[in-house]
C-alpha cells in the first residue's frame, strides 16, 4: 500500500480536544490518516515509507470551501466592475457569458478555480451550481486533485437563461447525479438557483429527489433583502418560513447566505438543522448589507450547522478560506458584541465545524485516524510564522494562506512547494489569457479598466 511519512511538523488536529502535537509525525497509508506519534516509531511501524518533511512547519486539516462556483467567472477575474449592483453584474456579465461558454472554457475555468484552492489550501470545492457542463466540471477538478461536489444548475422561472419547467428539471438533477461517482473525491448533488426564482414544485421535488438519492441539496436564498420582499408579496411569508412550511427545511439542505434572517426563521433552520454557508467576502464586495442584517454569528452561538464559503470570482474575487474566516470573525467584533466570534471558532468554521455541516464531519475536517488523508502544510519560514504565537490567533489573523506549501487530498500529493503536481501552471495560464478574450468576444463585453492601459513608448 502506498505510505508517507509527514515528519516534523506542529499539527493542528481540531479533534475533539483541539489538540495542537508539536514536532509530531503523521502517516498516511493509501488514502487515510493511519497514525499519528513520533517519527521514529511510525518509521518502525511503517519502514521503507516515503517521508515529506515538514520541520518548523505548521499542519493543518483541509479547508472546506462550501459555496464556490467555478464556471465563467475565473475567466474574467477582475474585469466585472465594483461600482454595478449585483443584479447589473449577473444580468449584464454573467449570463451573457454563460450563453456564449462552451465546455472547454468550462472545464478551464473550474481547473483554474480548483488548482487557485489547492494553492490557499482548500482541499474540499462545494459547486453550488454550474450552468451547462457539470461533466465538464467534474473534469476539471478530478485533473487538479482537489475533492468536491457538483451539480447542475436548477430554476424554472420564466424567461430565464436554462431554465426548463420542473419536471424538465427534476430529470435532468437526477440524471447529472446519476451521472457522477457516488464515491471517491468528486461526487454530485442536487441545485438548485433557488431565490425567487424556482416553484414550490421544483423545490419539493428537489428535497425528495435528493432524500431518494441519497444526496445533499442545496439552493441560495437572501443574500440581500430582495428574496424577502419577493416571497412577502407572492406567498405572504418570508423565504425560510415557507420552506419550513412546504416540509423542504432539514439537515440534508444547504442554504447559500441566507443572511437576511428574522427570528422566526433563524429558529427554523436551528429547529430542522438546516446548514448554512457564510460567504462574507461576496456580501461586501456586492453591498448586500451584512453587517446590517447577517445571523450567521448567532446560528454558531446556537449551536447551529454553518459552513464558510467564497461563492463566485464576480462576487469574492478568490477563494480563500482562511480570508473569509477573518472576515466572519472582524465583522462580527466590529459590531461591538459582548461575545464575538473568536478565531478558534472561526477557524473550526472552515474545517471541523464545516465538515460537518456539509455532512462529511466523520471524513474530512480533523488530523485523525481514519479520516481521509487532507491535509495542508503551512511553510513556518516565511515571516508570517515569525514568532510563533497563539496558532488559532495566527491562521485566522495573520493572513497565512500565502503560506501554503504542501497539500494532499485523500492521501495524494496535489500541491507540492508550491505548484500543483496534476496541471502545468503555464499551460494553464496560456490557455485562460486566450479562452478569457475570445468569450468576451462572442459574449460582445468590452472590459473597462479602472487605469489606462498603453504600452511602453520607444523613443
Amino acid at each position: 500500500m502506498n505510505e508517507l511519512l509527514i515528519v516534523g511538523g506542529d499539527l493542528v488536529t481540531m479533534d475533539a480536544g483541539r489538540r495542537v502535537l508539536t514536532g509530531t509525525a503523521l502517516a498516511v497509508s493509501g488514502d487515510r490518516i493511519a497514525a499519528l506519534g513520533t517519527a521514529d516509531d511510525l518509521r518502525a511501524r511503517y519502514p521503507g515509507a516515503r517521508e515529506l518533511d515538514a520541520t518548523g512547519c505548521v499542519v493543518v486539516p483541509g479547508l472546506i470551501d462550501a459555496h464556490q462556483h467555478t464556471t465563467v467567472d475565473p475567466l474574467v477575474r477582475g474585469m466585472i466592475p465594483d461600482d454595478i449592483s449585483a443584479q447589473e453584474s449577473i444580468f449584464d456579465w454573467i449570463v451573457p457569458l454563460h450563453e456564449h461558454a462552451d465546455g472547454d472554457d468550462d472545464e478551464l475555468a473550474a481547473t483554474l478555480t480548483a488548482v487557485e484552492c489547492l494553492t490557499r489550501g482548500i482541499t474540499t470545492v462545494l459547486e453550488p451550481g454550474t450552468v451547462a457542463y457539470p461533466e465538464r466540471v467534474v473534469a476539471g477538478m478530478t485533473a487538479a486533485g482537489v475533492r468536491g461536489r457538483v451539480g447542475g444548475w436548477g430554476w424554472d422561472a420564466k424567461d430565464v437563461p436554462f431554465g426548463a419547467p420542473a419536471a424538465e428539471m427534476l430529470a435532468r438533477q437526477a440524471d447529472i447525479v446519476r451521472s457522477l461517482p457516488t464515491t471517491g473525491p468528486v461526487t454530485g448533488w442536487v441545485t438548485l438557483v433557488g431565490h425567487d426564482l424556482v416553484s414550490d414544485e421544483l423545490l419539493t421535488g428537489a428535497a425528495e429527489l435528493a432524500e431518494r438519492l441519497d444526496v445533499p441539496v442545496t439552493w441560495h436564498i437572501s443574500p440581500g433583502p430582495a428574496d424577502v420582499e419577493a416571497y412577502a408579496a407572492r406567498c405572504g411569508r418570508r423565504p425560510v418560513v415557507h420552506f419550513r412550511e412546504l416540509g423542504v427545511l432539514g439537515p440534508r439542505l444547504l442554504l447559500g447566505h441566507a443572511v437576511w434572517l428574522d427570528d422566526e426563521e433563524v429558529d427554523a433552520v436551528l429547529d430542522t438543522r438546516t446548514a448554512v454557508v457564510s460567504c462574507p467576502g461576496a456580501y461586501l464586495r456586492l453591498g448586500q448589507g451584512y453587517t446590517l442584517a447577517s445571523r450567521h454569528a448567532e446560528l454558531v452561538r446556537r449551536g447551529g450547522r454553518v459552513a464558510l464559503g467564497c461563492d463566485a470570482h464576480n462576487a469574492g474575487d478568490a477563494p480563500d478560506i482562511l480570508h473569509a474566516a477573518y472576515l466572519f470573525a472582524a465583522l462580527e467584533r466590529d459590531r461591538d458584541r459582548p461575545d464575538p466570534i473568536r478565531a478558534d471558532q472561526a477557524f473550526a468554521l472552515a474545517t471541523i465545524d464545516g465538515a460537518h455541516a456539509i455532512g462529511l464531519g466523520d471524513r474530512i475536517g480533523s488530523l485523525e485516524p481514519g479520516k481521509a488523508a487532507d491535509l495542508v502544510v503551512l511553510d513556518g519560514r516565511d515571516p508570517a510564522w515569525t514568532p510563533r504565537g497563539d496558532l488559532a490567533r495566527q491562521l485566522v489573523w495573520g493572513q497565512v494562506s500565502r503560506t501554503v506549501r504542501d497539500v494532499l487530498v485523500d492521501g495524494r500529493i496535489v500541491l507540492r512547494d508550491r505548484r500543483p503536481t496534476g496541471v502545468d501552471p503555464e499551460a494553464l495560464a496560456a490557455a485562460a489569457a486566450e479562452r478569457s478574450a475570445a468569450l468576451l468576444r462572442r459574449a460582445g463585453i468590452t472590459p473597462r479598466p479602472s487605469w489606462p492601459e498603453q504600452p511602453a513608448a520607444t523613443r
